[in-house]
């Protein structure tokens, strides 16, 4: 490839499907991250397991794998997979360990699959719903909380092979 091209983009400028039939089976990882920002009250409730709805960060880790394995009934042009690894780290951080001084809960997400084609957007997507997952839970207290900083950090595998995020 000389330029590069949106893969998802026929010739005729319609989306598609990519066909990945001729593309051999490979070892893929992604690890994604997001933030969700919260008042100091909202994240205290949450690490002391006072959220009125129950544990909110079991509820989330749970959430995310559920998304990573239904991501393709969710963005249209991906390839359902057959998901070999979906795990869901959420982590709180207090105040002073952000640049930004935000407080709020960290979630990182690691998707792994044998297969044809890339599990960024499964990675992608559990970090998303985890964080939304903690909103849900916690709305009812603070619904000014922002869903941020949803990234990729890694993928490897395939004919790429490594991208990692710069720091």
């Amino acid at each position: 490839m000389t330029e590069q091209q949106l893969t998802h983009i026929d010739e005729h400028g319609d989306v598609r499907m990519v066909d990945v039939s001729q593309k051999a089976d490979t070892e893929r990882v992604a690890v994604a991250e997001g933030f969700i920002a919260m008042n100091p009250a909202t994240l205290a409730l949450i690490v002391e397991g006072k959220a009125a709805k129950g544990d909110v960060l079991a509820c989330a880790r749970v959430a995310g794998v559920m998304a990573a394995k239904q991501t393709s009934s969710l963005i249209p042009m991906c390839h359902p997979l057959n998901i070999t690894k979906a795990k869901v780290e959420c982590a709180p951080v207090e105040a002073g360990e952000r640049e930004d001084g935000r407080v709020g809960i960290h979630v990182t997400t690691t998707c792994g699959v044998t297969g044809k084609t890339g599990i960024e957007m499964e990675a992608l997507t559990a970090a998303s719903v985890a964080c939304l997952t903690v909103y849900d839970m916690c709305k009812a207290v603070d619904r000014g909380m922002e869903i941020m900083d949803v990234r990729l950090l890694k993928k490897d595998g395939g004919k790429t092979g490594l991208w990692e995020r710069e720091a």
